[in-house]
């Protein structure tokens, strides 16, 4: 095994830590690793990381019901745009996606680098959202109240954004929750998984129709991020993840400028 997938398998760690500290921000890189260190072509490695992803915002999501944190008629109203999207962006939007976009000058953007700069893209978003670290509002219980067109909408939004580029997009769906559904932040958070959890696996399945998966290296490579996601949750009983979002926010920020640069310098 070369040193760089020996690094691979550690980014799996390191994305499941990421998860157990601050509850969310990790699979913002398992596609960057899946890329860059394994060697995994972009549209093979969205659709792992829907995987990865979806099986570890479960972890987290079971974690939550247990605590009472989960509100499941959110996460229905939520749920079903988006993994009717995101199935839809895997199954036929992204296998009809041509293989060279456009070319500028003698520069040509194929099918890769266009969705590796589109992810980066949202990395930016990301970074920005942790950077700003978003306060404990709503905290006290109120009466739910549903804008049902809002998050239908924002439902379809984040499902066909989590097809294309293979990340939760929790950055989205927390505010919504808070916005749309007038959940307390704490519930936002909770919420969120389990809808993470349920497109991000729905949404693989659409992969599985049109490609070839190295089971035993996508189980494994997963087995060890929700390994590492029960260590950052021990970790967090001694550091508080809130302080430590920030500084992942700038380092997301760093990787998205890279792979802007990678991709397109």
């Amino acid at each position: 095994m070369e040193i760089i997938e020996v690094l691979g398998y550690f980014g799996a760690l390191t994305i499941g830590v990421v998860l157990g500290l601050i509850g969310g921000g990790g699979s913002i890189l398992t596609v960057p690793i899946f890329v860059y260190l394994m060697h995994i072509n972009p549209v093979t490695a969205t659709a792992y990381s829907l995987f990865v992803v979806g099986s570890s915002a479960l972890v987290g999501a079971i974690r939550n019901f247990r605590k009472g944190l989960v509100s499941f008629r959110t996460a229905i109203v939520f749920s079903i745009p988006a993994f009717i999207a995101v199935y839809l962006t895997r199954r036929f939007f992204v296998p009809a996606i041509p293989d060279e976009l456009f070319s500028i000058v003698e520069f040509t953007i194929t099918k890769n680098i266009g969705i590796m700069v589109f992810f980066a893209m949202i990395m930016l978003m990301a970074s920005v959202s942790m950077i700003k670290n978003r306060k404990e509002s709503l905290e006290k219980e109120t009466i739910v109240n549903y804008n049902y067109p809002l998050i239908v909408g924002e439902g379809f939004l984040v499902g066909a954004l989590t097809g294309i580029v293979g990340a939760g997009g929790g950055f989205l769906i927390i505010p919504a929750l808070v916005l749309f559904a007038r959940l307390p932040m704490k519930k936002a958070v909770a919420t969120s998984l389990l809808i993470i959890a349920i497109k991000s696996l729905i949404g693989f399945i659409g992969d599985v129709e049109n490609l070839e998966i190295d089971w035993v290296f996508l189980i494994s490579f997963t087995g060890i991020s929700i390994i590492g996601i029960f260590i950052g949750m021990y970790i967090s009983n001694f550091i508080e993840g809130k302080k430590l979002e920030k500084g992942f926010g700038w380092f997301v920020l760093v990787m998205g400028i890279y792979i802007l640069i990678k991709e397109l310098g």
